[in-house]
């Protein structure tokens, strides 16, 4: 079965609504190194509508011009990019398509796809939110940068239940920006303060 990873950007506060001024002053090799691991992982990109125009208004004009980045964006160009928008779109980048149906059962068909290796979710926040509610996340890779954003979208929006996670990778780049990636976990058992008061610090 595929595997679904979101990958984000992200401030100390949780702001995953990124502002150039920023995150470009904690991108280096180390950032680089990340963003070509998590693309690595997959063979489809899942997106949303806003984050679709942003890519698809820059990448391929960087692809044209053969610059330091022209690898890269034949990458994004090469791989199938799946978008989510309730308008019908006219797409000018090769291997664009829009969802067909609801996103929680078309994710669910990509991921049961014997000819989809992996699918990425990058920035797109309301996408990972909703495919999160649904339980069709598999990793969440956040590159949380040194910085207290105070404004901008949350990742993670109020709810009724928490999500639980558990931690499978950590790295810290000399930026101050730390690597986290979560996979879904099991919530604890019930625990009160008497079942851990005995670790609670004595006075002295």
């Amino acid at each position: 079965m595929a595997k679904v990873i979101s990958t984000l950007f992200i401030s100390a506060d949780g702001v995953a609504e990124i502002d150039p001024d920023w995150h470009f002053p904690y991108f280096d090799d180390n950032m680089g190194r990340a963003v070509t691991e998590d693309y690595a992982t997959a063979d489809v990109l899942l997106i949303g509508r806003e984050t679709y125009d942003s890519f698809a208004g820059a990448w391929p004009d960087r692809e044209a011009a053969g610059g330091e980045d022209a690898p890269f964006a034949k990458q994004l160009g090469d791989m199938r990019k799946v978008v989510v928008s309730r308008q019908p779109l006219e797409f000018s980048w090769r291997n664009s398509e829009v969802i067909e149906g609801d996103l929680v059962d078309a994710v669910a068909a990509l991921k049961t796809d014997p000819g989809v290796r992996g699918v990425l979710i990058p920035g797109s926040i309301s996408v990972v939110q909703q495919l999160l509610a649904a339980g069709l996340v598999d990793e969440l890779r956040l590159l949380v940068h040194p910085v207290a954003a105070r404004k901008g979208r949350r990742l993670f929006d109020e709810g009724d239940s928490p999500y639980h996670l558990r931690v499978s990778a950590t790295e810290a780049f000399p930026t101050g920006v730390l690597r986290v990636i979560y996979t879904p976990a099991e919530a604890p058992g019930t625990v009160g303060y008497d079942d851990v008061k005995e670790q609670v610090p004595a006075g002295s």
